[in-house]
């Protein structure tokens, strides 16, 4: 490709899909806080982890359509490529946060469907219990999905430094690369 041709931005889809996802994300982490400091069993509880649980399933059933997309598109060019460590510390960064974006609903999952507990979308429709009642597959759940949860809100916080380094430290393009276009041909 000539230079005047080149993408140096991710497209629209795969910037729909990043601000999207970041949004629920932040949501089902702010409100799975705020459920977990309310009284078992009671109200608000029980309606905030439904919402709870609606918002991390619906993560669960946009990733793989994230990822097909993403392999599809693949990654737009860079003006000035960044070293190979930068480049393969990205990859990894990236490449982590999405299993954990596997990872997390799915214990959540499997924490609520073997609790007996039950698994709304949104108040739409329940999703099928696929694990048995078990109190320690349960349990199991629970941790998986208290520490996955540390792990995420870790690596969110080591994106945002890194975005904010490129921004305000390095003044690079990587910020510009999944922000909406300002300027035609950018």
């Amino acid at each position: 490709m000539s230079g005047a041709s080149q993408i140096y931005h991710y497209d629209r889809t795969q910037r729909g899909f990043h601000w999207l996802m970041a949004a629920l994300i932040l949501v089902a982490l702010g409100i799975g806080i705020y459920a977990a400091w309310q009284a078992p069993g009671t109200s608000p509880r029980r309606e905030l982890l439904d919402i709870h649980k609606s918002v991390g399933l619906t993560v669960l059933l946009l990733l793989p359509l994230r990822l097909v997309y993403r392999l599809i598109a693949g990654e737009p060019a860079y003006r000035a490529p960044p070293s190979r460590s930068a480049h393969l510390a990205a990859k990894v960064a990236h490449w982590s946060l999405y299993v954990l974006m596997l990872l997390l609903p799915v214990s959540g999952y499997v924490y609520s469907a073997a609790g007996g507990y039950g698994l709304p979308l949104f108040g739409l429709f329940s999703f099928p219990r696929l694990v048995p009642v078990d109190k320690a597959l349960s349990q199991a759940g629970y941790g998986a999905h208290y520490w996955i949860a540390w792990a995420v809100g870790i690596v969110l916080a080591l994106h945002v430094l890194a975005v904010a380094w490129h921004a305000w430290i390095r003044r690079d393009e990587v910020m510009g690369r999944m922000w909406p276009r300002r300027v035609a041909g950018g």
